[in-house]
């Protein structure tokens, strides 16, 4: 499992399985997102069977799939509002961690400015350079 932390409020990682669910909790981690389409998992990693044990480890949990490449306004703006109202620190998690930050990324326009964006995934192992033209707006 790895801990890709963006910032005091999110970390993200690759994908993770039920089992590691716990030590999440353990962590301190109240919230677990997961932005990875169930047609890309086996039935063992769904959404439902992470939702299920996200709540026995008592987590508040939220489905929002992000298909590659696919970022709509809708998704950003849940993100945006699962960032401000759920519980922190929040664990989110895709295939690579790569759509979960950059879900975030597009969240955080208008919040923090390119420059902290770009340098807060840098500093958890995402290169978002290219679209810094694209965070200024």
């Amino acid at each position: 499992m790895d801990f890709n932390k963006i910032n005091d409020t999110l970390t993200v990682s690759s994908q993770i399985t039920p089992d590691e669910v716990t030590r999440l909790a353990e962590k301190g981690y109240k919230t677990l997102i997961n932005n990875r389409p169930d047609m890309e998992v086996e039935p063992g990693l769904s959404s439902d069977v992470m939702e299920e044990a996200a709540k026995a480890a008592g987590l508040s949990y939220l489905y929002l799939p992000v298909m590659p490449g696919q970022f709509t306004p809708d998704l950003i703006a849940d993100m945006a509002q699962a960032l401000a109202d759920l519980d922190g620190p929040v664990y989110a998690y895709c295939r690579s961690g790569t759509r979960s930050c950059t879900t975030w990324a597009l969240a955080q326009i208008g919040i923090l400015s390119a420059d902290e964006i770009v340098e807060q995934a840098a500093g958890a192992g995402y290169d978002l350079s290219a679209m810094v033209d694209f965070l200024r707006g």
